[in-house]
């Protein structure tokens, strides 16, 4: 009887626990929820008014918009509330790249200016998967040795990592006329942060197995890739 006495006493007081639980959890879902929310607003408050301050200054400058295009408030919203998005692990979820370029007619210098965006994300990349790879040799997950042919091969893979880049979200896009008639064009794109993750591993990949090394097998498991 005394048995089962306590088997009932620990049940019950597991089950209370379990309903506690719940309704914390429940609780802290809500929360969570409400602060996002007054966040977000929050954040568009403030985006609004950088924006518009921001706006401002590039009319100053001479810069301004396609016909049919988003205005540079709206764009520049976008573009504040974009970089402060983030994932369940609190990292950005977009990488931001930007680029000007100078040209007779506005489309060649477009599709410049785009093309050197690109390069500025896969230098940011670069930047971001070297760090990784630092933290793992302080940590002594990897070896020196390897740590180093796989840094080589990030350092040597910009091309191929912008070659691997794929589809970019225009964020802002503005131009402006020069004394001399050519059109400045102004543009800044957005990359997914798992996308780019993926764009440096094919790269990376690429290279170290054009060197019979298959390094890219540990550095997978050892970034979560």
């Amino acid at each position: 009887m005394k048995r089962m006495f306590r088997l009932l006493l620990c049940l019950t007081i597991v089950g209370h626990v379990a309903t506690v639980n719940a309704q914390i959890s429940k609780e802290q879902v809500k929360q969570r929820k409400e602060l996002v929310k007054s966040s977000k607003a929050e954040l568009d408050k403030k985006a609004s008014k950088a924006s518009r301050k921001e706006a401002k200054r590039f009319r100053k400058e001479g810069w301004t918009t396609t016909p049919g295009a988003l205005p540079l408030e709206k764009q520049l919203d976008k573009s504040f509330l974009m970089q402060y998005e983030y994932d369940e692990n609190m990292y950005p979820k977009y990488i931001m790249g930007e680029a000007m370029s100078i040209g007779s007619n506005y489309d060649a210098a477009r599709m410049q200016a785009l093309e050197l965006a690109k390069q500025n994300l896969a230098g940011q990349i670069q930047t971001e998967v070297t760090a990784l790879i630092e933290n793992t040799i302080a940590n002594e997950q990897l070896k020196a040795e390897e740590a180093e042919s796989i840094t080589r091969s990030i350092m040597a893979s910009k091309n191929l990592i912008s070659q691997n880049i794929g589809r970019t979200i225009p964020v802002i896009e503005a131009y402006r006329v020069l004394p001399n008639k050519n059109k400045e064009v102004m543009v800044r794109i957005a990359y997914s942060s798992d996308m780019a993750k993926s764009a440096v591993r094919n790269a990376v990949k690429e290279d170290l197995e054009k060197k019979g090394d298959d390094l890219h097998g540990k550095l997978d498991k050892l970034l979560g890739w």
